[in-house]
This record gives structure tokens, C-alpha cells and sequence, in this order.
């Protein structure tokens, strides 16, 4: 269970699913989040009678999930991610920004294959000040995008360095 200031979050695998999210509301209401590998969610909502059922569930694709997470204050995203690193020894969260020298300007994140190439995982991406959690290997780069990087120190220091000079 993962303390979030003042919910309590619990993590639950769905071996070839995913991962669900589930949280109680104050007033005792039990919600959830499915997160499938495909980048589908479903919002659940769990009956109130029976904490184990679901009341409705709401499929989303990754753009309804986008659109629903900015609504309910997406930047948080963020602040998980700086907790997170003061938790996890050796895992490293920096957040780079792509200049306009920079090769990958107009280039997309599978063009420049961070992950297969340095290890590091990009986590979001900041443009404009609106954050962009897990960006589609289709997101396309413009100059002045803060890219959010995680992982080990070596991994976040290959990845400015890519992004800088190819």
C-alpha cells in the first residue's frame, strides 16, 4: 500500500492485464483504477453495499484517460514521481529539457528509442506547463519539452546526453 499524503493508494498485478488502483474515498466511497498494457483504463466504482463489487465501470482509451486525468489535476503526476526517488535507492528522476540544437526536435519518442538505447524510462512529458504522463512512442519532440526521465543514475545521464547531442 502506497501512503499519498492523505489517501491510501493499493497496487494489485493483474498478471496479463495490468495493474488496478484502488483507493476509499473520505466519505467511504471505494474507487479504482484498471491500467491495461494496451494503455486502456477503466474507472471503477465499487457498490457501497458490497466493497468487493463493482457499482459501474467506465472503459476509457488513452485519450478519454488523458482528458479525465487533467481534469482531476494531472500534475500530481510529478510530485509522486520526486517521492518516489526519495524512496527507491538508486533509482534517479530528472526532468530534461530538449533544446533547439537537439537532433530529436520533430523527432518522436520511438526515434529516439531512450529505453533500448540508455536504459531510462521517459515518464511524462512537460510542454507549456500541461504534463503528459506515459507519452505515446508516437509523441513527436519540440524544443523547450521537459522530458521527464527515470532511472539509474548512468541511464538519466545517457539520456541527456542523447538528447543533446544524438
Amino acid at each position: 500500500m502506497e501512503d499519498t499524503g492523505t489517501v491510501d493508494l493499493e497496487e494489485t498485478k493483474l498478471p496479463g492485464v495490468g495493474l488496478r488502483h484502488d483507493f476509499t474515498t473520505a466519505r467511504g466511497r471505494r474507487i479504482g483504477v484498471i491500467s491495461t498494457r494496451g494503455g486502456e483504463r477503466e474507472l471503477l466504482v465499487y457498490s457501497q453495499d458490497d466493497p468487493d463489487a463493482c457499482h459501474a465501470v467506465v472503459d476509457l482509451d488513452g485519450d478519454e484517460a488523458e482528458v479525465l486525468a487533467e481534469l482531476l489535476g494531472q500534475p500530481r503526476v510529478i510530485e509522486r514521481l520526486a517521492r518516489l526517488r526519495e524512496q527507491i535507492e538508486g533509482l534517479a528522476t530528472e526532468g530534461i529539457y530538449l533544446e533547439a540544437g537537439s537532433p530529436y526536435v520533430g523527432k518522436t519518442l520511438a526515434d529516439a528509442a531512450i529505453r533500448s538505447r540508455t536504459g531510462a524510462s521517459v515518464v511524462a512529458l512537460v510542454r507549456n506547463g500541461e504534463v503528459t504522463p506515459s507519452p505515446a512512442p508516437s509523441q513527436a519532440f519540440r524544443s523547450g519539452d521537459k522530458i521527464v526521465v527515470v532511472g539509474t543514475q548512468e541511464g538519466v545521464r545517457a539520456t541527456a546526453e542523447l538528447l543533446q547531442h544524438g
